[in-house]
């Protein structure tokens, strides 16, 4: 029997790039300039949509233009305090795992904004490891939905039992499993995730390789 290819999803912060710290100091400054407390942010910005965050922050109703542009004025600070220091914060080993598995569809599927999926991959120079990628605006429910996995599958023509997805976030791996795929929790905000398969430091938790070994797609 011939084995069918596995195809690797990634998300994006926390699995390509370990950005957590930045986003909650990003945050932290511009809730500050708002006059708002940022009480137990990183809970409540963990793994989600910009609307969502700023719908949760922000007392009252908000129109979508005050939405989007909390949101992107947000990020616009956050790609500022990265941009001199974006090599230093990448997953270890990411670069040299895309490498190597370049020959399978490698997608990326991520709550975060375009832009700073541009900025991280262009920034990065690992774009064109990418064979399809989507941000939580191209589905009609962000994760924890398995919406923006089952996309990514349904670009491949692959069933979602030969993906792997790859997560730092409780939000992301709820979505991998709905989606019916395999996932891989990366430590770099969690040490444990329920749901996952393996957990591994990163890129270059020898781990990783053994547990890829014995994946089968029969």
């Amino acid at each position: 029997m011939v084995s069918r290819p596995l195809h690797f999803l990634f998300d994006l912060d926390g699995v390509i790039i370990d950005s957590m710290p930045l986003h909650t100091e990003s945050w932290t400054i511009y809730l500050e300039r708002e006059g708002i407390s940022a009480d137990s942010l990183i809970e409540r910005m963990h793994g989600k949509r910009n609307d969502q965050i700023v719908r949760d922050i922000f007392a009252g109703e908000l129109s979508e233009e005050q939405v989007f542009d909390h949101g992107a004025r947000k990020e616009a600070l956050f790609r500022e305090l990265m941009a001199p220091r974006l090599q230093e914060f990448l997953v270890p080993g990411i670069n040299e795992f895309l490498e190597h598995h370049q020959f399978r569809g490698l997608g990326l599927g991520s709550n975060a904004e375009l832009a700073n999926i541009d900025f991280v991959l262009d920034g990065a120079g690992i774009r064109r490891h990418f064979k399809s990628i989507a941000d939580g605006h191209q589905v009609a429910h962000p994760k924890p939905a398995p919406d923006i996995y089952l996309l990514l599958a349904d670009r491949f023509g692959a069933s979602p039992a030969d993906c792997i997805v790859f997560e730092d976030s409780a939000t992301g791996v709820a979505a991998g499993v709905a989606a019916g795929m395999r996932v891989v929790g990366i430590a770099t905000s969690e040490e444990h995730l329920e749901g996952v398969e393996i957990m591994v430091r990163d890129f270059r938790d020898p781990k990783l390789n053994l547990w890829l070994e014995g994946v089968s797609t029969d």
